[in-house]
C-alpha cells in the first residue's frame, strides 16, 4: 500500500488482514516511485499486480482553470499511472503473468462541466488503459480501468463542500445532488468498487476496458 500520508496507511494496515506493507510516498515524483517499487520486491519480488488509485480533482469553470491546476490533475492523474505501469511492466513480462487495474471515473467516458482537467486526464487514462492492454495482450497481462462514479469517499466530500460553497445549498442537499446523478439514487459504497478491481484481478479474458460502477449513470 502506497499514500503519501504514511501515517493514514499505518491505520489502514493495521485493519489488513494478512501481510502488508505501508509505503510513504507521492507517485508524481519519479524517484519516489523507483523507491517504493524497490521496496517491494526487495521484500516480495516483482509486483504482479498493480492497482493504481490516486487522483485528484478541482471543480473550476475552464476559463478559470489555471496551468498548475491543470498540471497537477494530469500528473496525479495520468502520468503517475503511466510511470507505475512503466516500472512494473518488465517484472510482469519476466514472469508471463500480470494484471493491471487503473481507478479512473465515468467521466473518463463523458464529459462533465467545470471539471475539464479532471475529465481530460481520466479520458487519458482510459487510453492509456486500452493501448497497455493491446501491447500486452499475449504476454498473460491484463490491463482495466473500473471507472466508478460518485463514491462515498473523502474526495467526494470535497464535491459536497463545492457545491455548498458555490450555491449555498446544506451539506446534506448537496450530498442528494450527487446521490441522484446516479439512477440507482446513492452514492457508491468503496466496497462495490474494490469489487471490481477484484473481478478485473481474477478474470484473465477481460482487458482493456474501462468497467463502469455508477449505478447505472454511463451505459456503455
Amino acid at each position: 500500500m502506497v499514500a503519501r500520508s504514511k501515517q493514514a496507511l499505518d491505520e489502514l494496515a493495521a485493519m489488513a488482514r494478512g501481510t502488508t506493507l505501508a509505503i510513504g510516498a507521492d507517485v508524481t515524483q519519479p524517484g519516489e516511485v523507483e523507491q517504493m517499487f524497490r521496496q517491494i520486491e526487495a521484500r516480495w519480488g516483482a509486483v504482479e499486480v498493480l492497482v493504481s488509485n490516486a487522483g485528484f480533482g478541482t471543480a473550476a469553470p475552464l476559463e478559470n482553470t489555471t496551468d498548475e491546476l491543470w498540471q497537477e490533475a494530469l500528473e496525479l492523474n495520468l502520468t503517475a499511472p503511466f510511470r507505475c505501469i512503466r516500472r512494473a511492466a518488465p517484472g510482469m513480462l519476466e514472469s508471463g503473468w500480470g494484471r493491471v487495474v487503473v481507478i479512473a471515473s465515468v467521466v473518463a467516458k463523458r464529459g462533465e462541466a467545470e471539471v475539464s482537467a479532471y475529465t481530460a486526464s481520466k479520458h487519458g487514462v482510459l487510453g492509456l488503459v486500452r493501448s497497455a492492454a493491446a501491447e500486452y495482450a499475449r504476454c498473460g497481462i491484463t490491463v482495466n480501468a473500473v471507472c466508478p462514479g460518485y463514491v462515498d469517499t473523502p474526495m467526494t466530500d470535497q464535491t459536497v463542500e463545492d457545491i455548498r460553497a458555490r450555491t449555498g445549498r446544506s451539506a446534506a442537499d448537496a450530498r442528494k445532488v450527487l446521490a441522484f446523478r446516479q439512477p440507482i439514487g446513492r452514492l457508491i459504497d468503496p466496497a462495490e468498487v474494490a469489487e471490481a478491481v477484484h473481478f478485473c484481478i481474477v478474470n484473465g479474458a477481460i482487458s482493456g476496458q474501462g468497467i463502469n460502477v455508477d449505478g447505472g449513470a454511463v451505459q456503455s
